[in-house]
């Protein structure tokens, strides 16, 4: 079985700060990392490596990923795939990738996590399954491999649902599945000695007219909550005037 798992490079969230004045994102100082979903990902391929002797190979789309080649290799990956593109949607992203995966050929299986860490739209994994016409099963929390038999266990607000497919399946995964790893200098050292391949878009067949997406974001901001700071009990105020006076205004906002 040959497995291939999606994951993005995105800003670290750690690094981006709030204008206080604008109330914009900065994000010229942030560092890049594999998105923390897909960190998830990139562990379940790499436990079926071991456990299923699976070949487990890698994708990312974006700019400037060929640097976190080094970093997948290092948390399993056998060898490692990157598409250098301007900055797309989950819908771009997901007819690159069905192209690559195209090229590449013989893929059995697609991990990818369940969103991304920046845009979370939860879109790649199932637009995949629908161009490549693979089956798609989401919201996975555990996966065993028999054979040619995938048993995955997904977890939904009223229960477990245990499916069983065959055949080429798109999985998306929580992110309470497992672990992911920490490579050791071990495994950063052995990574260098694993391959890493570019795919243009040349290759895949894009021009710039197919990058274009249907939809444009305008911007993109902080979640702001603006306090009212209203204070009940100053000065001479009894508590139960206070406490009438809070009623009071939680009905006037139709809290109560």
């Amino acid at each position: 079985m040959k497995a291939l798992v999606c994951y993005k490079w995105v800003k670290d969230e750690a690094d981006i700060v709030v204008d206080p004045v604008n109330k914009t994102l900065k994000t010229d100082k942030a560092k890049y990392k594999i998105s923390d979903y897909d960190r998830n990902a990139l562990e379940l391929g790499a436990q079926l490596n071991e456990k299923n002797n699976v070949e487990v190979i890698s994708i990312t789309v974006g700019q400037e990923v060929k640097s976190s080649t080094m970093d997948v290799l290092a948390r399993g990956s056998q060898k490692a795939y990157y598409v250098e593109a301007p900055e797309v949607d989950s819908s771009i992203t997901a007819k690159i990738i069905a192209e690559a995966v195209k090229k590449i050929g013989d893929i059995d299986l697609i991990i990818c996590g369940e969103g991304s860490a920046d845009q979370y739209s939860q879109q790649v994994g199932p637009r995949l399954a629908a161009l490549l016409g693979y089956q798609l099963v989401t919201y996975a929390s555990a996966v065993e491999i028999n054979g040619n038999e995938i048993t995955i266990e997904r977890k939904l607000e009223d229960g477990i649902e245990v499916i069983k497919v065959q055949g080429p399946t798109v999985i998306t995964v929580l992110s309470e599945i497992n672990v992911p790893r920490i490579p050791g200098m071990k495994q950063i050292l052995s990574a260098k000695k694993k391959p890493s391949q570019e795919l243009s878009l040349d290759d895949l067949g894009f021009t710039p007219d197919k990058l274009e997406s249907g939809m444009k974001v305008i911007n993109i901001g902080p979640s702001i909550m603006e306090r009212k700071q209203i204070r009940l009990n100053s000065g001479d105020v009894t508590i139960k005037d206070a406490a009438t006076e809070l009623v009071q205004l939680l009905k006037a906002n139709k809290i109560i």
